[in-house]
This record gives C-alpha cells, sequence and structure tokens, in this order.
C-alpha cells in the first residue's frame, strides 16, 4: 500500500509539474487582438496574414521581450469586448489613449501619435465650422475618438454615418453617400488619399490633436492591474526606439517620424 501510495504521489506530483509548465510556456506567447482592417496600420492581405506598421511593432516588441506572438483578429468595436473577455491579452490596433477608454482597460505609453483630419471632394468647397458644415453628411468608422469628436463638435449641424471600417465610408465618400470623412491623417493619406479611389479628394480644413478627444497618442491596452505585462512592454517601446528598430519600421511605412513629441 505504502509503494502504491508513493506511486499515485509521483504521478500527481507529475502533472502538477507538467501543468505548471504548460502555465510557464503560455505565458511566453503574447497573444494580441488587432483588427486587420485599418492600413498601413494593420491589415489581413491575400492569405489572411495580418501586416502593416501596428503588426511590425508588435513583432519587434515580442522580439525584444523574448516572447512568441499569435494574432486575433476583431472588428474593432469587439477589441475592448475581446480583450476584457481574455480572448487575447493585449490590443495592437492604433487604439487611442482616452480617459473613456482608461476607465474600462490600462494602457502602455503611446508608440505613436498623429493628427485627424476631414477629407472632401477637391473643389467641394467645403468650410469646416459648425457654419459651413450644415446639412453635410460625414462618414466615421464606428466607436472610434474621431465618431466621438464629430458628435461633440458638429453633431447638431451634420448627419453622421458610422461604419464598421474605414474603408466602408472611404467607399461611400466616392460614391456621393457622405460629404466627408474624419480618420487618423495618416491613414487617410496612404490608405485613400494616395490610391486611385482617392485621387480625386483632398484634406479640408486644420489637422486636430486635442487631447480631450485624441488622448495622449496611441498606445497598447491591456487588463486593468496586469502591471507586470505593461512594464515589460515599455521597456521593449524604450528600447526599440533606442537600437534603431522602430526608426527601421517607422521607414518602412512613412517617411515622417510616427512617434512625435
Amino acid at each position: 500500500m505504502k509503494k502504491w501510495g508513493a506511486v499515485v504521489l509521483a504521478a500527481v506530483l507529475a502533472v502538477c509539474w507538467v501543468g505548471n509548465a504548460s502555465a510557464a510556456d503560455a505565458k511566453k506567447k503574447l497573444r494580441i487582438g488587432t483588427e486587420g482592417a485599418y492600413p498601413p496600420f494593420n491589415l489581413e492581405d491575400r492569405n489572411g496574414q495580418v501586416q502593416g506598421f501596428d503588426i511590425d511593432i508588435a513583432k519587434a516588441l515580442c522580439k525584444e521581450m523574448g516572447m512568441e506572438y499569435e494574432f486575433k483578429v476583431q472588428d474593432w468595436d469587439g477589441l475592448i469586448p475581446g480583450l476584457l473577455a481574455k480572448k487575447f491579452d493585449v490590443i495592437i490596433a492604433s487604439m487611442s489613449i482616452t480617459d473613456e477608454r482608461k476607465q474600462k482597460v490600462d494602457f502602455t505609453n503611446k508608440y505613436y501619435q498623429t493628427p485627424a483630419r476631414f477629407v472632401a471632394k477637391k473643389g467641394a468647397g467645403i468650410t469646416v465650422s459648425k457654419e459651413g458644415l450644415k446639412g453635410k453628411k460625414v462618414g466615421v468608422q464606428r466607436a472610434t475618438i474621431h465618431e466621438n469628436f464629430v458628435r461633440d463638435m458638429f453633431g447638431n449641424a451634420v448627419t453622421i454615418k458610422a461604419y464598421a471600417t474605414q474603408d466602408e465610408a472611404n467607399m461611400d465618400l466616392v460614391s456621393g453617400r457622405v460629404d466627408l470623412v474624419i480618420a487618423d491623417a495618416t491613414v487617410l493619406l496612404g490608405g485613400f488619399i494616395n490610391t486611385d479611389a482617392g485621387k480625386g479628394f483632398e484634406f479640408v480644413g486644420p489637422s486636430y490633436v486635442d487631447k480631450k478627444w485624441f488622448g495622449d497618442g496611441v498606445g497598447i491596452a491591456i487588463r486593468k492591474g496586469d502591471n507586470d505585462l505593461r512594464q515589460k512592454l515599455n521597456k521593449a517601446i524604450d528600447a526599440i526606439r533606442a537600437n534603431g528598430v522602430y526608426q527601421k519600421i517607422n521607414a518602412k511605412y512613412f517617411d515622417f517620424d510616427m512617434y512625435g513629441k
């Protein structure tokens, strides 16, 4: 009986050891939630693989931290719910650090910062003001800082049409279903204005960076209280900026510094 008891105990300890080893291995892989529909920051290629600035930054951070990675593509308005439901460990999807979002999730330090702008058809003669936009239709991506900004600033003057993706808003601008769209200026430039579909369109009005709507730049969202992971990511962000990796990724996509001041 004693011998049998010892065998059982050894088996239990072995299972516990394997379980702990599996948990440790799991911690070495970072599950990353991203949208996959926001070029040039994140997009899916023809093979269903995610590409873009966000994706390259994510891979560089994982390499710096000695972690493997796995990308989970999720609709934009499901990213924070997905994070809270533990479908993934972080969100790396050009998500701005805002007070509203910080009520639900924590953020790392920023990894880039760019302004928002409106785009309209060339020669449309649209002035960006409450009077100038009166009666106009504005396309925005749903559940974004840009939607909040337009509703707060121009909601009484315009009709707002919200879309699941920015590409859908841009397509309705081309077809004339909306008069303007607003989004990150870099996204609109590289993903629309500089494409064949966007040749007849241009920026109108000023650049917008007001912290009330646009926050403290773009960061990595994590679940509240996950301070160890946040510290590791912040150190990795600092490291890739110091060793030149960030600048190489930046130059791959843009001819100006994305990090900002």
